[in-house]
């Protein structure tokens, strides 16, 4: 791989952490339509070399998270074991759906439509969740490892981060304090990226320069981008981005068809 193309990848792996850390759904919704549509990767490699950067950032992320106490272990050992399992059988699937290229587009084109809803929803409200005290994240055992397996098959077929999942499951089903939602994701998601990408390296469908190189971006992106949270009103934000999420949505959906958007 030439050095341009590292350095490009390195600053385009910051600017995904800056917008993931800011807009708290992690830097994969930005980097994995950028590979393919941009990049000109293979979808199956663009999916692997996402989720490997992935074990970077979320490693990054939930250190800073354990260093202020924003972490519920418990929770997190949980969701971590049956999110592990959720992405081993994820990638085996996965394995299957590379020879279907169609209907894997469509597996990340629906992907992509609830994380573009989902924002332009919170973006139109324009209001902050309420609030709340607490340092666990309620719920049962059973409802928290049913959450960690089924977002760990998503992980393993589609390499998206557990931001665009993790998060509002734990804030909105469970009714978790946004800031342990957010450090108990990070923890918890650590696990799924590795088994994820390890099986993707183990079948070839990773770039690992590339990983690496947008790995170490997105890790000093997300905590500036963490720093902005209270600086900058996320509603506007949030309503623009899931517009553009919209269109990658309907992209790699049209894109079954022939039809280029």
């Amino acid at each position: 791989m030439e050095i341009v193309l590292i350095i490009v990848l390195v600053i385009f792996g910051l600017i995904a952490g800056i917008l993931g850390g800011f807009l708290g759904t992690g830097g994969c919704v930005v980097m994995l339509p950028a590979l393919y549509f941009l990049f000109n990767y293979s979808l199956p490699v663009a999916i692997g070399t996402t989720i490997t950067a992935v074990i970077i950032t979320a490693t990054s992320g939930s250190i800073a998270h354990l260093k202020i106490r924003n972490v519920d272990y418990k929770t997190s050992m949980i969701v971590a074991s049956s999110g592990a399992v959720g992405a081993l059988l994820g990638s085996i699937a996965f394995q299957y759906l590379t020879e279907q290229l169609p209907l894997l587009k469509v597996i990340l084109g629906v992907a992509f439509l609830y994380v573009s809803i989902r924002m332009i929803y919170e973006g139109s409200i324009r209001r902050k969740l309420e609030a709340k005290a607490g340092n666990t994240v309620p719920g049962g055992a059973l409802a928290k490892s049913s959450i960690g397996f089924v977002i760990g098959v998503l992980t393993g077929i589609v390499g998206l981060g557990g931001g665009y999942a993790l998060v509002p499951s734990m804030i909105y089903l469970l009714g978790a304090p946004v800031k342990i939602a957010v450090g108990t994701s990070l923890a918890s998601f650590i696990s799924m990226a590795v088994v994820s990408g390890a099986f993707k390296i183990y079948q070839g469908l990773v770039d690992v320069l590339a990983a690496l190189s947008l790995g170490a971006g997105t890790a000093v992106g997300a905590q500036i981008g963490s720093r902005l949270v209270p600086k900058v009103p996320a509603s506007y934000i949030k309503l623009v981005f899931g517009i553009v999420f919209l269109y990658v949505s309907l992209k790699f959906i049209l894109d079954v068809f022939g039809i280029r958007i």
